[in-house]
């Protein structure tokens, strides 16, 4: 592992040929910065200071305990029946004051407990009462992030080690930008899936309709659209003339979100383990039983093209 970048004393930076990550275990192993060669793919890292302290996404985060927005202050999952409070610290709320993303990554703080120049292993303990008091389930998670030459890969396992059963609901938010290009030469490539139709808030009703899949250029489009995976694996790429990222899914994951602003030089392709509000409506929410463990993975590949 390299030292940290000045200013990063938490930071963990990986190196595999031209490619280098950086990730912050004391703020909820953000995915800081995935860099080709020195030039910057991922977007919304002009100032994490700001985000952290406000409660936004950035870079590549985990949303955790659950991915998205909730449709209310409140949840029953595995057995339990919680109400949140909205003015919480420990909660981030969208424009509508719904819960979003769990808790802010800032709040979270993983322990490092494995690291290579190019591999980073880390855990987190879900047993603060202060974090109960927003998903009372005591657990572990447990993260693994893997760099080589052309992909970055990233695995992580939730352990019910502490006698609950535990509801699995997250994801990861990993904003894309492929710096050099302006916007409206990028291409979009999403496979067949179905689209979960969402109310006015970004909530899924329940109704779901065919996607055929998309291959074209990103323009001015704006997107922020659920789908469910047509099987276990799916690839979803954006290419730009000279590159291409794809996000591949590869295990536990069986829902996406792709999110681009028309007026955002980013676009978000993102990895869910169950739909928006799950842990609401039970929509497909995996529960892990006492002493069970769930994994979900996925890689970045990263290709420069011809």
């Amino acid at each position: 592992m390299t030292p940290a970048p000045a200013g990063r004393e938490a930071a963990c930076s990986l190196v595999a040929g031209d490619l280098e990550a950086v990730f912050l275990p004391g703020q909820g192993m953000l995915g800081a910065s995935l860099k080709l060669a020195g030039e910057e793919l991922l977007g919304r890292l002009g100032n994490l200071e700001s985000a952290a302290a406000k409660g936004s996404t950035a870079g590549l985060p985990l949303l955790y305990p659950w991915a998205n927005r909730l449709a209310a202050p409140r949840y029953q999952a595995a057995g339990r029946a919680v109400v949140l409070d909205p003015r919480s610290a420990l909660l981030h709320l969208d424009e509508n004051g719904l819960p979003i993303h769990g808790v802010p990554w800032a709040g979270l703080a993983w322990q490092v407990t494995a690291a290579t120049e190019s591999t980073l292993q880390a855990t987190l303990d879900w047993k603060r009462d202060a974090w109960l008091a927003v998903f009372p389930y005591r657990h572990r998670v447990e993260l693994s992030v893997a760099l080589r030459p052309d992909e970055l890969r990233v695995e992580t396992t939730v352990v019910a080690d502490a006698g609950d059963a535990v509801p699995v609901s997250f994801g990861f938010h990993p904003y894309f930008s492929l710096a050099g290009h302006a916007r409206g030469r990028w291409r979009l490539q999403l496979p067949p899936m179905r689209r979960l139709v969402l109310d006015a808030q970004g909530i899924p009703t329940g109704a779901e309709t065919p996607f055929g899949g998309l291959d074209a250029p990103l323009g001015t489009e704006s997107l922020d659209d659920g789908f469910l995976l047509a099987g276990q694996a799916a690839a979803l790429s954006l290419t730009a003339p000279d590159r291409r990222l794809t996000l591949e899914f590869l295990s536990g994951y069986p829902c996406a979100q792709v999110f681009a602003p028309a007026d955002k030089d980013y676009i978000a392709l993102e990895p869910m383990t169950a739909p928006t509000n799950a842990l609401i409506s039970g929509n497909r929410l995996p529960v892990v039983p006492p002493g069970g463990a769930f994994q979900a993975s996925f890689r970045i590949q990263v290709e420069r093209l011809p």
